[in-house]
């Protein structure tokens, strides 16, 4: 007898193109070397970031970043998350990728800044290695369902997201490059 699920095709059996890391198996989170590298992004861009208070934000008039203590959350890992999203909306500040929308909270165009921030810092955290506790899916669900009248906003939201992503990940290229 044989399982139906041994006969079934996995999703990297139907993916064409991609290297053996793709099919590794999934490592545990290694602090010791996640977050340097992430502590080394953060700083790197030379961003605004103000620790502490009760909330995270980003503040386009001002061009700075407010993030908690990182005690203040459940799981440690989740202030580098929450730190990628906010940086995230710094790219968009107009004397960087110009992509900050002058209307309020959710508003179409706040939903569609959300979704770009919050993409890039899923990218980020799958680059960095990092693995949230709190959930990307979930966060961008809430959002989504603001933009359901455009069936290609997530392809477009994508596409800003990873401009912001490569953006981010450019000031540790640059320090390497600097260091080498």
């Amino acid at each position: 007898m044989f399982s139906l699920r041994l006969c079934r095709p996995t999703l990297l059996d139907q993916c064409e193109g991609l290297d053996e890391m793709a099919a590794a198996p999934v490592t545990t989170w290694n602090k010791a070397q996640i977050v340097p590298r992430a502590v080394a992004l953060i700083g790197a861009t030379g961003a605004d970031i103000r620790i502490g208070g009760g909330e995270a934000y980003y503040a386009p008039q001002d061009d700075y970043i407010r993030v908690p203590r990182p005690e203040h959350f459940h799981e440690p890992i989740n202030w580098y998350r929450t730190a990628l999203h906010e940086l995230g909306h710094w790219t968009g500040h107009r004397s960087r990728l110009d992509r900050l929308p002058n209307t309020g909270f959710g508003s179409p165009a706040y939903a569609w800044e959300e979704l770009i921030a919050e993409m890039a810092s899923a990218f980020l955290c799958a680059e960095l290695g990092i693995v949230p506790t709190v959930r990307h899916a979930d966060y961008l669900g809430a959002w989504l369902s603001v933009l359901r009248e455009d069936s290609k906003a997530i392809f477009r939201a994508a596409s800003q997201a990873s401009k912001a992503a490569d953006f981010l990940l450019a000031f540790t290229s640059d320090e390497e490059e600097d260091n080498g």
